[in-house]
């Protein structure tokens, strides 16, 4: 049991030190416009899906999993 609250605490540090770049507006200028992403604006209609982004949060925080679990 003690394993999986180090894990839960390891998670929140860093979900919150990650939520502190991004408020103090680190990324701001490439975070979710990044090539790859997809943004269509017609008219009054704007979609976008940042797809790129979101892999590359996705194996930041895999590694960052990987790293800790060992």
């Amino acid at each position: 049991m003690q394993e999986f609250g180090k894990t839960l605490v390891m998670l929140g540090l860093v979900t919150a030190g990650i939520g502190f770049l991004l408020w103090a507006g680190v990324g701001r200028g490439w975070l979710g416009r990044l090539p790859g992403d997809i943004n269509i604006t017609r008219g009054g209609f704007g979609f976008h899906f940042p797809i790129v982004t979101c892999l590359v949060i996705s194996v930041i925080l895999s590694l960052l999993m990987w790293i800790f679990r060992r």
